[in-house]
C-alpha cells in the first residue's frame, strides 16, 4: 500500500465521493466525551472534500469509497470500530498544515495517527478527519544526530542507526512510531546509561492548530522554546502534529543481552522475585544494566496443579555475563532459571534482535505507576497474592517492572515535561483477553486488574506513564504530568485555545 501511494499511482480524486454523518461521541471501547469544538461542527460537502484533496500532495481517502482499515487501525482491538470519515495521507509538513487549516475552515474534528500504537485508541476517532503520517518516513544521520520524519517506525529507524554504528534510547517493538515514543518520554534498556529518548531530542518540527509550521529547539525563545520543552515528555497529540525529530546519538558498542525464565513450577518464586527486584535496584550504574522484570500470573487450572507465577527477566549489560551473575547471585542461590539465554559481547544491533518484541493487535488494558527507590520491593511482597487470584482469560496477565533511575534521574523534574525523575521503576499491571471471551469473563478480569492496581499504587509515587495511556485512570492529569501540569496547560492555551487537538485525556 505505501509503495503504491509513494509512486503517485493512485489518483487523489478517485476516493472523493460521498459522505457519512459526522459523529459527536468518541465511539466504542468505554470512551464517552464531548469535544467543545464540535458544538458547531458540520458535515463538509463533496466540493469541500475535493478542495482538501487539491491542497495535499498525498491522497485523501473517503470511508464510503475505501476500506479505511487498510490505513487507519489501532493496535488495541477494543477501538477497532472507531473509524473517521476520511484519512489524509500527508507527505510533507505543508500537507499537514493544509489539512489543519481545512479542518478549521470547515469545522471538522480531527485525530492524528503516526504509528497507531496508542494503548487507549487515542490515535483513532469515529467521524471527522484523520491526519495520517504513514507516508512521512524519511530518516537521515549526520554529525552524531539522527533526524526522522513524524511517521517513521522503529524498524526503519533502527536499520538506519545500525548502518551508522549509532544508537539512541529505544524500545523493543519494531512497529511503534518514533513520534509517540519520543513525545511521551521514550523508555528503553539504554535509559539508565543515556537518559530517556526525549532527553536526547535536540530539535523538532511541529504544526500547530493555527496551521503554522514551527521549528523547535532548546535555545528557541518564546512559544517555540516552550513547545520544545513540552515535546520532551508532554505526550503525543496535545499541542499539534509533530512532523520531524532530531536526536543526539551515541556509539552502538557491544554488550551482553539476556533472557532468563523461572517457570511456574519453580519453588519459592516469590522469594526469587523479591531478590531480583532488590538486587537489580542496587546494581552499580557503571555496569550499564537495563532490565524488564515480568511476573506472569498462571490460570486457575494451572494453579490447581500447584503452579505459581512465571518470572521473566530480560535486558542488557555492558559489563559482561560474569557481572550479571554477580548481581543475580542471591536469586540464583534460591533457584537457577530453567531457561537461560545469554549472548555475551555481541554487536549492539545484532544483540537487540534477541530483545525484540513481537506486537500483534489484541484486546488489552495497561495500568502503570512509578515506584521510588525501595517501593517496588514492597509492591511485590503485597502483590503476589493478587497474581495468584487472577480469574483467567483467553489472554494473559502480569506485573511488569521497567527499571528506570540512573541518567533518567539526572535531570530535575521541571527540566523537561517528563516529570517522573525520582523513580527506580515503572510498574505496570497488564491484562489481555481474547475475542471469544465472554463479557462476564472480561468484566471479572478487569475488576481484578483494578483491585490489583489500587493496591499497587499504595507503594508508588502516584504517577503514571503517559505512553501507557490508561482510560480508567482517575486524576490522570496529575498522574501523567505531576508538577509540570500547570505549565503544560498554559502552553496548550496559547497554541490551541479552541482545543482542535482533543481526545479523552488531552491536556
Amino acid at each position: 500500500m505505501d509503495a503504491l501511494f509513494a509512486t503517485g499511482a493512485l489518483s487523489r480524486r478517485r476516493f472523493l465521493v460521498g459522505s457519512s454523518a459526522l459523529a459527536v461521541g468518541a465511539g466504542l471501547g468505554g470512551r464517552s466525551f464531548i469535544r467543545p469544538a464540535l458544538a458547531q461542527a458540520r458535515q463538509p460537502s463533496d466540493a469541500a472534500w475535493r478542495h482538501l484533496a487539491e491542497k495535499l500532495s498525498g491522497p485523501v481517502l473517503r470511508a464510503k469509497d475505501f476500506n479505511l482499515r487498510h490505513v487507519a487501525h489501532p493496535v488495541n482491538l477494543r477501538y477497532v470500530a472507531d473509524l473517521p470519515d476520511a484519512v489524509a495521507l500527508c507527505r510533507t509538513a505543508e500537507d499537514v498544515a493544509a489539512a489543519i487549516t481545512w479542518c478549521n475552515e470547515n469545522r471538522v474534528p480531527l485525530v492524528v495517527q503516526s504509528g497507531g500504537h496508542s494503548y487507549a485508541g487515542y490515535s483513532m476517532r469515529k467521524g471527522g478527519l484523520m491526519i495520517n503520517l504513514r507516508l512521512m518516513r524519511d530518516a537521515t544521520t549526520a554529525n552524531g544526530s539522527v533526524t526522522v520524519a513524524g511517521g517513521t517506525l522503529n524498524q526503519k529507524l533502527y536499520a538506519l542507526l545500525e548502518q551508522s554504528g549509532a544508537a539512541i534510547t529505544h524500545g523493543r517493538c519494531l512497529t511503534v512510531g518514533a513520534a509517540g515514543f519520543v513525545l511521551g518520554g521514550g523508555i528503553g534498556f539504554n535509559m539508565r546509561s543515556h537518559g530517556l529518548a526525549c532527553d536526547q531530542l535536540t530539535a523538532s518540527e511541529i504544526v500547530t492548530a493555527d496551521g503554522q509550521i514551527r521549528s523547535l529547539r532548546a535555545d528557541a525563545g518564546g512559544i517555540e522554546g516552550d513547545l520544545f520543552w513540552a515535546c520532551r515528555g508532554g505526550g503525543g497529540g496535545n499541542f499539534g502534529v509533530s512532523t520531524s525529530f532530531t536526536l543526539a546519538t551515541f556509539a552502538a558498542e557491544p554488550l551482553t543481552v539476556f533472557d532468563l525464565t523461572w517457570t511456574a513450577a519453580t519453588p519459592h518464586t516469590g522469594r526469587i522475585a523479591l531478590a531480583l527486584i532488590a538486587d537489580l535496584e542496587k546494581a552499580p550504574l557503571d555496569l550499564g544494566l537495563g532490565t524488564r522484570l515480568s511476573l506472569q500470573a498462571c490460570s486457575p487450572k494451572d494453579r490447581a496443579r500447584g503452579e505459581t507465577i512465571t518470572i521473566s527477566l530480560l535486558g542488557q549489560i555492558k559489563a559482561g555475563a560474569k557481572a550479571l551473575d554477580d548481581v543475580l547471585a542471591r536469586a540464583y542461590a534460591i533457584a537457577k532459571p530453567q531457561r537461560r539465554m545469554i549472548w555475551a559481547d555481541a554487536p549492539y544491533w545484532a544483540a537487540q534482535s534477541m530483545l525484540e518484541e513481537g506486537y500483534g493487535d489484541s484486546y488489552f488494558q495497561e495500568r502503570s505507576t512509578f515506584a521510588a527507590p525501595g517501593q517496588a520491593e514492597r509492591a511485590i511482597a503485597h502483590g503476589l497474592r493478587h497474581l495468584m487470584d487472577w480469574p483467567g482469560t483467553g489472554g494473559d496477565a502480569d506485573l511488569r517492572f521497567f527499571q528506570t533511575g540512573g541518567k533518567v534521574s539526572g535531570l530535575a523534574p521541571k527540566a523537561t515535561a517528563f516529570a517522573h525523575r525520582n523513580s527506580a521503576w515503572i510498574m505496570d499491571v497488564g491484562l489481555s483477553w481474547a475475542k471469544a471471551d465472554s463479557a462476564h469473563t472480561v468484566a471479572r478480569a478487569r475488576a481484578w486488574q483494578d483491585r490489583f492496581y489500587a493496591a499497587l499504587r499504595r507503594f508508588s509515587t502516584g504517577g503514571a506513564y503517559v505512553n501507557f495511556p490508561d482510560p480508567s485512570l482517575a486524576n490522570w492529569r496529575h498522574a501523567y504530568y505531576g508538577e509540570n501540569l500547570e505549565r503544560l496547560e498554559d502552553i496548550k492555551k496559547q497554541v490551541d485555545p479552541r482545543r482542535l487537538f482533543d481526545f479523552a485525556q488531552a491536556i
